[in-house]
């Protein structure tokens, strides 16, 4: 498959090739020529995700290199699962994504980028930096994803203060190969401060660099799988492409809905949940595409002022289609709250606080047409946010074993100013 940068000024690569790099040389994003069409009848709606996954991806990966690896990369990252929660409401369902060793969907992603990348590494090659800016859960999947992994090194950038305790500890918990910093500002400096370290073709000579952003097509390609799954699976049961809310911040998520349902999958309308950052509902509402400072909410792995996937978003359809086919609805702290205590009240059903944002969005679709079918997607364990949880429902939320084995680890992090210089240095240093 020839895949082109969103900017049109780098040469088309192979799939393989724009995975190892991350960053076009342009400083653009990677995007397929043209999206392959999924054969709806080689494959059953029962079938397992890792399964799903091998099937949806196969052309993307034809002719490339890890073509015979499909398979066994697909068996090793989606080794859990991702089930269908029916809520109490007809026709509504909740996604659950936050399974995975680090509790997030984050873990999805990571994991299949980390079995690409290893088997891209000759032994001969120098060691390669994976760099990563997270506003929560992110980094700490890439950092389980690639933790230990020979010929790798992780380098973690979050915002100081503005991600959860719990989260911040995973972040900082697993040494070796991994090194998390604390970046005295947003995330949209760690955002621009990876950005720009990725694009320096200086830098890049004497430190090898890619990318385990959202922005990476190995982050970005498996996460088609689950919303396949759950389209198959509903589409079998109720004779209808399901609607789903998604919550979002640097549209990665989002966007991995959007490409499947451009494979052919049975799915219906894509509704974007946002936070208190409202670059993008503003921005499909009719005003013009202005990325602002971000700033920080209950929901915060969402705190994203300059959405990095727009561009791929921009890319395939104009402002006017954009507007015409998505919806995207900003909830605020005060509605989070409520949502999670309505929820757990009601139907002693727990969820984060970026779940609690699809969760509203979902409601209010449902008053205006109560016929549709509806999935909300669940990104993040409950337990990741127990500052904000606990004092809603009342009581402690349960820890799940993995994430409590990480929790137990110990944690460090070094501070690091929100400049370009002060992270050169860093990079420049592991070596």
């Amino acid at each position: 498959m020839r895949i082109l940068s969103t900017r049109g000024d780098a040469p088309a690569v192979g799939l393989s090739a724009a995975i190892a790099a991350g960053l076009a040389p342009d400083g653009g994003l990677y995007v397929p020529a043209a999206f392959p069409r999924a054969d709806l009848d080689a494959i059953t709606p029962d079938a397992a995700l890792a399964d799903i996954a091998a099937w949806l991806l196969r052309p993307w990966f034809t002719g490339d290199p890890l073509a015979p690896h499909l398979d066994a990369i697909c068996q090793e990252a989606l080794s859990f699962d991702t089930p269908l929660r029916p809520l109490p409401r007809n026709d509504t369902y909740l996604l659950e994504l936050f399974h995975g060793p680090t509790a997030a969907f984050k873990d999805i992603g990571a994991r299949f980028l980390a079995a690409c990348m290893r088997r891209l590494r000759a032994p001969d090659d120098p060691p390669l930096t994976i760099l990563v800016a997270t506003s929560g859960d992110t980094g700490a999947a890439v950092g389980a994803a690639f933790h230990r992994l020979p010929g790798f090194r992780v380098v973690i950038l979050y915002p100081d203060g503005r991600v959860s305790p719990r989260q911040a500890h995973q972040l900082g918990c697993f040494g070796d190969n991994v090194h998390a910093f604390r970046v005295a500002g947003s995330f949209d400096d760690c955002q621009r401060m990876a950005k720009t370290a990725l694009g320096d073709t200086d830098l890049q000579t004497r430190t090898p660099l890619s990318s385990a952003n959202s922005i990476s097509l190995g982050r970005l390609l498996p996460q088609m799988s689950y919303y396949a799954q759950a389209a198959l699976r509903l589409h079998a049961e109720h004779g209808v492409a399901p609607d789903f809310v998604v919550p979002t911040g640097n549209l990665g998520n989002a966007l991995a809905c959007i490409w499947a349902r451009e494979m052919g999958l049975p799915i219906g309308n894509v509704h974007l949940a946002c936070n208190a950052n409202t670059v993008l509902p503003d921005f499909l509402a009719g005003a013009d595409y202005e990325p602002r400072a971000s700033v920080a909410t209950l929901a915060n792995a969402m705190d994203v002022g300059a959405p990095s996937n727009a561009e791929r978003l921009r890319w395939m359809f104009d402002d006017d289609t954009l507007r015409a086919r998505f919806t995207a609805q900003s909830v605020d702290d005060a509605t989070i709250r409520d949502t999670v205590r309505a929820f757990a009240d009601a139907h002693d059903l727990i969820v984060c606080p970026h779940t609690a944002t699809a969760l509203h969005v979902l409601a209010q679709l449902r008053d205006v047409d109560p016929s549709r079918l509806r999935v909300a997607v669940a990104t993040a364990h409950p337990a990741k946010f127990e500052g904000v949880i606990e004092p809603l429902i009342g009581h402690p939320v349960p820890v799940p074993t993995a994430l409590e084995a990480l929790l137990q680890r110990p944690s460090a992090t070094a501070l690091l100013a929100p400049t370009d210089d002060a992270l050169r240095d860093v990079l420049t240093a592991l070596d």
